[in-house]
């Protein structure tokens, strides 16, 4: 009789094995079968094939590995197919009275596999209401009362269940996000032009500018537990409160900052940066930024920068560094550069980098499209902050190539342009990687995450691309379109938002007013 393995023999055999391989030995006999189920070696496999997921940023619940490994695998299947009726479902969603002019989850976007995950988006609209919805079972959650003046724009905090929004007028409110109750407001002195959602370890942030520009880039509620104050702030003096000023230490200082839970960044229509803590609304700081013009936001992936700039000026962008922001010196501005470019028409961040910015500009002479992409840096003396950039790389867009209406990034090298309805992409140095032109009409949004890419158009479609992840540079493929209603009722979709389950798209209608339409992708559990 031969000798048989061991189970620890055999876990170690085990570990060398792959999913489809570790499943196989699993219907040999009941040893094997319980060996193969050991949690460890399938915690293994999730960690080897998604390097993102990581034990501390986990909720498993009563899910095993092994559930959770398969079930994500089938999710991750189901996206790159996109069969109707059998790897999603589509619901159309309808209630607002207005047209719909932002959306943004406010679930987490996490995946869970356990039954309670869910997908829940919030939307402002014309009709001045902000509403919840739940994407899964294509139903309104809550609706808040009418509001004195349109709704122009919102971001949210899925890690503390809030939604903050602003009015024409520029008034904000936060805004519970499990029953729509209001928690607080805060009028700017005209509308708002930004809204920036920005957490670091300190806390969280609201950054606000001004005119009506209803541009919105929001970061997801959660902190980054590896930012660390500035030396600079260890003995500097900080103005707290119109009250009264301190100095802190960098203990005392990361203190004081975790009263506050999160913030927000908004500028309005004087040209003024307003700082202001979430919830409670309390003004951090007011900078003047561009006088009388309209200002968009950025915050950089480490939430350590601002980005600001106004469109087509030859007033150059500005980069703050967003420490300075929270606590302004009395006797010192915000610490801030200025980039050596004008005329600036868009910018992105790099999501896998600190502190990596594309601008989009104009060259010396106005005439030709330069894309050019900087580095970051903070050099931190004993009493001052001082902003170093770098120029790593830029080009000239091809003279042929219709000037882009959106901007964005992916990894680190590649930069995504939407010019009319075609859809191009590039490396930081000018290489073209790819060009789609998988719509008929112009394309109106973009989002970009780490596995796919989805536009949407006035074709009443939306189109989805999957990255590639064995190439040296990521390799973008055109999948599949979803479909909206009928073109005798709607006139296109306007904006598409993504989550780990979820798909959902504003459809605007021919009378007016808008829908969402959900894309909802099934998993069996079990």
């Amino acid at each position: 009789m031969e000798p048989q393995l061991g189970s620890h023999e055999l876990l170690h055999v085990f570990s060398f094995l792959e999913a489809r391989d570790l499943l196989c030995a699993a219907q040999v006999d009941k040893v094997w079968n319980e060996v193969a189920r050991t949690q460890e070696l399938w915690r293994h496999l999730c960690l080897r094939r998604w390097s993102s997921c990581k034990a501390s940023q986990m909720t498993l619940g009563t899910q095993t590995w092994k559930q959770y490994y398969l079930c994500r695998s089938e999710l991750e299947f189901r996206m790159e197919s996109g069969r109707p009726e059998k790897d999603f479902i589509c619901k159309a969603i309808a209630g607002h009275k207005g047209e719909i002019d932002e959306l943004a989850y406010i679930s987490t976007n996490e995946y869970r596999f356990n039954g309670q995950e869910k997908s829940v988006v919030c939307t402002v609209s014309s009709d001045a209401t902000v509403r919840a919805w739940d994407l899964h079972e294509g139903t309104q959650i809550w609706s808040s009362p009418l509001q004195p003046a349109a709704l122009v724009n919102l971001v949210t905090y899925p890690r503390l269940q809030l939604v903050v929004t602003v009015d024409e007028r520029g008034l904000i409110k936060v805004w519970k996000a499990e029953d729509g109750c209001e928690w607080a407001s805060f009028s700017l002195p005209t509308y708002s032009s930004a809204l920036e959602a920005c957490d670091i370890l300190e806390g969280p942030l609201l950054l606000v500018s001004d005119l009506a520009c209803r541009s919105l880039c929001c970061f997801p509620g959660s902190v980054d537990t590896g930012t660390r104050p500035p030396r600079a702030a260890s003995q500097a003096r900080y103005k707290l409160s119109p009250m009264y000023s301190m100095v802190v230490s960098a203990s005392a200082l990361s203190v004081l900052f975790n009263e506050y839970c999160y913030w927000f960044l908004a500028a309005c229509a004087e040209g003024a940066l307003y700082t202001l803590t979430v919830p409670p609304l309390q003004l951090l700081s007011r900078v003047s930024v561009f006088p009388s013009n309209r200002t968009s936001l950025l915050c950089s992936p480490d939430r350590q920068w601002v980005f600001a700039s106004t469109q087509n000026s030859d007033l150059g962008p500005k980069v703050f560094h967003t420490l300075s922001l929270l606590c302004p010196s009395e006797d010192e501005p915000p610490v801030y550069t200025t980039l050596p470019v004008e005329l600036t028409s868009r910018a992105c961040w790099a999501p896998a980098e600190a502190a990596r910015l594309t601008v989009m500009h104009r060259n010396d002479n106005g005439m030709q499209l330069v894309v050019t992409t900087y580095e970051l840096e903070a050099k931190k003396t004993r009493n001052r902050v001082d902003i170093l950039v770098q120029q790593i790389a830029s080009f000239l867009l091809p003279d042929t190539m219709m000037p882009p209406q959106l901007m964005k990034s992916h990894g680190s090298q590649v930069i995504l342009l939407v010019s009319g309805s075609e859809l191009v992409l590039f490396t930081v140095h000018g290489l073209q990687l790819a060009a789609f032109q998988d719509h008929q009409r112009p394309i109106t949004s973009m989002w970009v995450g780490q596995t796919r890419v989805i536009t949407s158009s006035f074709d009443l479609s939306l189109r989805v691309y999957l990255w590639s992840k064995d190439n040296k540079l990521p390799v973008l493929r055109s999948c599949y379109h979803l479909l909206g209603g009928s073109h005798r009722w709607a006139s296109g979709f306007t904006h598409v938002e993504s989550d780990s389950m979820s798909i959902v798209g504003v459809e605007a209608r021919n009378i007016g007013t808008s829908i969402l339409r959900s894309y909802y992708f099934k998993v069996q559990r079990g």
